[in-house]
């Protein structure tokens, strides 16, 4: 069974999924209202609470880890509304929307951290070195330390999230209401990338920037259609963010925070930005093909 037959379980009437995506992007708009409230006091008027808003309330000088509390809470409202849906609406069980396995295949899980945490790490790395002047040393052992607890302990439900909406629940439904497994991971790789529009590293690059974002989509769609689940692209995802939040900050990406480094070189669009998508990725689809011996591709892809 691939892993979109794995949806056939439960109930898939059209609108229950439109229902199902409705109830979680209200879940997570219930889940910005503390960083709202708290922004709002913060800024002390109306008009600069709204200014703060367009650089994500970088502005107001919010204790940078309570900051990145409140504004994971949104996804875990999210998560755990996305999660009530499929059990109690769809009558499915949760791992019917993580894998086609009988159960979740950690092993999977933690070889897409290592493998996702290794590339990452070694290519920030040489950015410092290759940049040093435009890096600063920014470690604080109290801040830092409360970092790594709440990143590793929240961002993967953030993570989370995103992944078993597009790459398990939507492709699921995408794929068993069209009958196409390709067209499922078109729709949630385009969606999953245009969602990121509104992230500030699009206002300061110019939307070139969505060729990795959609190409982060379909990367993470072709992996979970060919592995018959979602744990490579979980685990990746997950130590994607958190590195992400504690190896280097700047004032122009999502994550403000007390990380190791901060960035202070002038957001460009340069061919670092396209390699994952035209080098990275199709390498390590290479290697997961023939570490997990991926076979029938245009089954599983195109239907």
């Amino acid at each position: 069974m691939n892993f979109i037959q794995t949806g056939n379980s439960g109930k898939n009437d059209w609108w229950l999924y439109v229902f199902t995506v409705l109830i979680v992007m209200l879940g997570t708009q219930i889940g910005s209202i503390p960083l709202m409230i708290v922004a709002f006091f913060k800024a002390g008027d109306t008009q600069t609470f709204y200014n703060a808003a367009l650089d994500n309330f970088g502005s107001l000088n919010i204790n940078k880890n309570l900051y990145l509390i409140l504004m994971l809470l949104t996804f875990i409202i999210g998560f755990i509304l996305l999660l009530f849906c499929v059990k109690y609406l769809h009558k499915k069980t949760t791992t019917s929307i993580i894998t086609s396995r009988k159960k979740i295949d950690w092993k999977r899980f933690f070889f897409g951290v290592f493998t996702w945490g290794i590339i990452s790490v070694i290519t920030i790395t040489l950015g410092i070195i290759l940049s040093p002047e435009s890096y600063e040393w920014n470690f604080k052992a109290g801040p830092f330390f409360t970092l790594l607890l709440i990143s590793v302990l929240l961002i993967p439900t953030q993570t989370s999230l995103e992944e078993l909406l597009f790459r398990g629940y939507l492709m699921q439904g995408f794929g068993l209401l069209s009958k196409s497994p390709f067209f499922a991971l078109v729709l949630t790789s385009t969606i999953f990338g245009l969602l990121h529009l509104s992230n500030p590293e699009v206002a300061k690059v110019g939307n070139w920037i969505m060729v990795y974002y959609i190409g982060t989509g379909f990367f993470f769609g072709i992996v979970t259609l060919m592995d018959k689940g979602t744990e490579l692209a979980l685990g990746m995802h997950a130590i994607n963010n958190i590195l992400a939040s504690v190896f280097v900050t700047a004032n122009w990406t999502v994550f403000h925070t007390d990380a190791l480094f901060i960035d202070y070189a002038e957001p460009s669009l340069g061919i670092d930005t396209f390699l994952p998508v035209i080098v990275l990725y199709p390498l390590l689809i290479v290697v997961f093909a023939k570490k997990y011996k991926w076979t029938n591709w245009r089954e599983k892809l195109i239907g």
